[in-house]
């Protein structure tokens, strides 16, 4: 029977927490909550512990899960190159609901799947994942559910969907509260991922939203300007888009229709894009 700890309650979260790290140390799957949607979570850094994620979910190799991370600086130790737009995302956003898409340090010693050379990262904005994620470095996490199947709000739809494959479940209560439903499909609170890999560090070329969720068009282009947005039917897709779109959030990216993915914000498996010499349309991938 999957054992589920109730973070509100002080000795179950402490008891949850540890053996969250022990599960995590081991290679073996944790559910934890974010502020979008419940995510289930592995070993960045190890190969084993993401092909069970995969696994789990039914999800193939060619939908790569996003990683989250414990805090801005940690951006740098993953990217190859952060612009200075993605730098004022991530200021105004960070920790919340914005997935931004970027080069991955090539000297990495990871296997997300076929990321094509590009990584999804987020820092969420949930005291019991960023806590987690202190403790075990940048996690490897897809949203808690079966592939095809609506996005876990909570902890118990997570159980039900994902049972005895998962070590541990921690309750932090309904997810997605503090967010409107904006995005894609009723009711959706999933991340909002934007592709900075078209990007060039002298700030030439454009970010792209591959995915609209939580964080509105209009609250990044206060940021970045909207000439630097591509046109919402917009052409020349950029990297890693193809498999985040596809899925967009919702686990589909591998799905025959895109339009039932799940919700992923931890989410939407990121599948990365090609390079920017061999861009192609997302909704074909």
């Amino acid at each position: 029977m999957t054992l589920i700890h109730d973070c509100s309650v002080e000795s179950e979260l402490l008891a949850g927490m540890r053996l969250a790290r022990r599960a995590i140390g081991s290679g073996e799957l944790v559910v934890i909550p974010t502020d979008t949607v419940y995510g289930v979570a592995a070993d960045a850094f190890s190969a084993t512990a993401v092909q069970r994620l995969l696994d789990a979910k039914g999800r193939e190799r060619t939908s790569p899960p996003p990683v989250l991370v414990p805090g801005i600086p940690t951006l740098d130790a993953l990217a190859a190159e952060v612009p200075d737009a993605v730098r004022s995302l991530v200021a105004e956003f960070w920790p919340g609901g914005l997935t931004v898409i970027l080069r991955a340090q090539p000297s990495l010693h990871w296997d997300l799947g076929e990321t094509r050379g590009t990584v999804a990262l987020r820092m969420p904005d949930h005291r019991i994942a960023l806590e987690l994620l202190s403790e075990t470095g940048p996690l490897a996490v897809s949203s808690a559910n079966l592939s095809g199947m609506p996005s876990a709000t909570t902890a118990g739809e997570a159980a039900d969907m994902l049972g005895d494959r998962v070590s541990v479940y921690l309750d932090g209560g309904a997810a997605g509260t503090g967010y409107e439903a904006i995005g894609e499909r009723p009711g959706d609170t999933s991340s909002t991922i934007v592709d900075a890999t078209g990007l060039a560090a002298d700030g030439t070329g454009m970010l792209r939203i591959v995915r609209a969720g939580v964080i509105s068009r209009e609250r990044i282009a206060a940021v970045v300007g909207e000439e630097l947005l591509a046109p919402v039917d917009g052409a020349a897709p950029a990297a890693a888009a193809d498999g985040a779109e596809a899925e967009a959030e919702a686990e589909a990216a591998g799905d025959a229709d895109p339009a039932a993915a799940d919700g992923e914000d931890p989410e939407a498996s990121v599948a990365a894009a090609p390079t920017s010499t061999e861009r192609t349309d997302p909704a074909a991938s």
